[in-house]
């Protein structure tokens, strides 16, 4: 009689069971893990922003340089050229050819650093770095946040009986150099501008857990800026925010105790509603709807927090203002390019058509994201130039 082997084949049923489960094991830990690094990436502060544009030569002493052709390279205009790490700053300005897969621009200024020594670079719209380059005095001052004094520029209108103050708000990853594109109009409108840091933008002081929270705590920080700013004698104040700035003043002029003195609101690709936004940036990056659904989850739940390192939650219901466009009451002017890139515009289309009576839509095409004044300055400033006008009429018959 023959013993029963104690090495029985498995069955090929087993084995494609075994199989499916370690597959199915190892895509939901992929899946865990893309999730949260999606969720992460939203409110973590960057320590150094991708470097996506590729230098193939330069030549300081022609005022050239060649990149590799992209959305972000081929837009006419000018824009900042940001390199090693944010160790270096250059501007560049028109296109001079295009050709095999390059495009020539005019090398304008390098601020700081050896571009020739560069091989990648970041396009920004964040042309001006310092507000010393315009022709008008200014200060430092410091905004009695409620997480510590931030720093902020402070430009005087040229009138110093002037009332009239422009709060500029930059957006997510940068600094308030970003809003001095806007200087020069609302200083030539009469305005006194105030440029405010945030928390965790790398000025302002560093909240708890060191994360954006999309609008929902940084606009506490805005506020703190329009309490300085009636304090100083402001009457009338316009409201500027810039993408995630936009977000920002939005919580500002629905929830300050002084929203009463808001008599305006200029939003530049502003995020109107961060669902949205979110979702179109993950499509953009090919991340599928089912990790999409997750990482909104991550972000919104508390039991989310694990791995997004929030201390809280973000309610981004709250931050929507497609859903809540019957508690805007501020006169507001969208400013929004349908070639964005980074934030849809439909958001800001949608908010215009649901309140004609207060909302001016401008559109732009081609510009991409915050990249407006650079692309079309003049459309651009005109556009605030004319809706500032006729703010302050309509300012003054609904005080008279």
């Amino acid at each position: 009689m023959t013993a029963p082997s104690p090495h029985r084949p498995v069955p090929a049923w087993a084995v494609v069971a075994i199989t499916a489960g370690a597959l199915a094991a190892a895509a939901a830990a992929a899946g865990a893990v893309l999730t949260a690094l999606v969720s992460r990436s939203v409110v973590v502060p960057p320590r150094h922003p991708a470097e996506d544009a590729r230098i193939e030569w330069v030549d300081v002493e022609a005022g050239t340089i060649a990149l590799q052709a992209t959305a972000d390279t081929l837009l006419p205009g000018r824009y900042s050229m940001w390199f090693d790490r944010n160790g270096g700053h250059a501007r560049i300005g028109e296109i001079i050819s295009v050709a095999d897969g390059l495009v020539t621009r005019s090398l304008l200024e390098v601020d700081y650093g050896d571009i020739e020594a560069a091989t990648t670079g970041r396009i920004s719209g964040w042309y001006h770095l310092h507000p010393r380059e315009f022709p008008f005095p200014y200060r430092d001052v410091s905004i009695a946040t409620p997480l510590g004094d931030a720093p902020a520029w402070l430009i005087p209108a040229a009138d110093p009986e002037s009332t009239r103050w422009v709060i500029q708000v930059h957006g997510r990853a940068v600094r308030r150099g970003e809003t001095l594109r806007a200087n020069r109009v609302f200083h030539e409108s009469g305005y006194t501008s105030l440029l405010v840091s945030y928390r965790n933008d790398g000025d302002a002081p560093r909240s708890a857990d060191g994360r954006f929270r999309l609008g929902e705590t940084e606009w506490e920080d805005v506020d703190a800026a329009l309490s300085y700013a009636v304090n100083a004698g402001a009457t009338s104040v316009v409201l500027m925010g810039w993408s995630m700035g936009g977000a920002t003043v939005l919580q500002v002029a629905t929830r300050s105790s002084m929203r009463h003195v808001i008599d305006g609101i200029v939003l530049d690709s502003p995020v109107i509603d961060w669902h949205e936004t979110l979702r179109y940036r993950s499509a953009q990056l090919h991340i599928p709807r089912p990790v999409q659904n997750a990482a909104l989850a991550t972000l919104t739940h508390d039991w989310g927090n694990v791995a997004t390192g929030l201390q809280t939650s973000v309610d981004l219901d709250r931050l929507d203002f497609v859903a809540r466009n019957g508690d805007l009451e501020t006169r507001t002017l969208l400013l929004h390019s349908d070639d964005d890139g980074y934030v849809s515009s439909s958001s800001s289309r949608r908010l215009a058509e649901l309140r004609p009576d207060i909302v001016t839509f401008v559109p732009f095409s081609i510009a991409r994201h915050v990249k407006l004044w650079n692309y079309d300055p003049e459309r651009w400033t005109e556009s605030i130039r004319a809706w500032l006008a006729r703010l302050e009429t309509q300012t003054v018959r609904s005080r008279t």
